[in-house]
């Protein structure tokens, strides 16, 4: 009787794959369960909020520019979007965003510096920014080298120009300035007259302000008060004194 081999059985190897895409698929939606209890949970919200480095504005004012809340969702947060947020304020010059986990933001703010000050109409003292905005301030904090703005439109656009000249030059050149008045001629529409601590007149234009300082800050410490002109050319003469006047009078 001849031998008859019998044909071996292979594995069900689909079985296996079947099961284990089951396995695959079980996991995903055990992590995605998780994930779901997790973003419900107290450990994915904004615990606390932290300002920090503001002057100008209050913490309610720079939580709604901000669009930041207690409860809401911490890794929804974008960095980039609460940073220009903030910026588009006229008092913030940047803004630097941290997050740490568990439900920590915090915002560093610079705010632009104090350039001059000026009064309101009803009388309170305001200080104007290197930006040209204008803030209330506590009198207590006020740094006296700076310059007093009188007679000056909130519309003028010579007004956000000089603020911005005065935040470019060492507060050393400007500590004698006391005020500033607007005074625009044809030729010069943003001419201006400084008054000094050291009892002179100037005479300038906010655009050649930068650029002439230095002069007259040599002449305020080599020369008597008087009378300087910083335009095109620049000249000094001196007041005449009393004494002067009344001879000059009897000749």
């Amino acid at each position: 009787m001849p031998n008859t081999r019998l044909p071996v059985l292979q594995e069900d190897k689909p079985k296996k794959k079947r099961s284990r895409k089951v396995t695959a698929i079980l996991m995903l939606l055990f992590i995605a369960l998780l994930g779901v209890i997790f973003f419900r949970s107290p450990a994915s919200r904004i615990t606390e909020i932290d300002f920090r480095g503001s002057k100008y504005s209050t913490s309610e004012e720079l939580l709604q520019q901000s669009g930041l809340k207690k409860g809401g969702q911490f890794f929804a947060v974008s960095k980039s979007g609460v940073e220009q947020s903030l910026l588009e304020l006229k008092t913030v010059q940047k803004v630097t965003v941290d997050k740490r986990f568990p439900g920590v933001v915090s915002v560093q703010i610079t705010e632009f510096p104090a350039v001059a000050y000026e009064l309101d109409p009803s009388g309170s003292l305001k200080a104007i920014l290197s930006s040209g905005a204008t803030v209330s301030i506590d009198e207590s904090g006020i740094a006296v080298e700076k310059p007093i703005l009188t007679g000056w439109k909130a519309s003028d656009p010579y007004k956000a120009k000089l603020c911005g000249a005065l935040a470019g030059i060492p507060n050393e050149l400007t500590s004698d300035i006391s005020e500033i008045v607007p005074s625009p001629t044809l030729s010069f529409p943003d001419r201006i007259k400084l008054y000094t601590r050291s009892h002179f007149e100037v005479t300038t234009a906010v655009s050649l302000l930068k650029d002439k300082v230095e002069y007259l800050n040599q002449v305020i410490e080599t020369k008597e008060p008087g009378m300087i002109t910083m335009l095109e050319a620049d000249s000094y003469v001196p007041f005449q004194s009393d004494s002067a006047q009344e001879g000059a009078e009897d000749k």
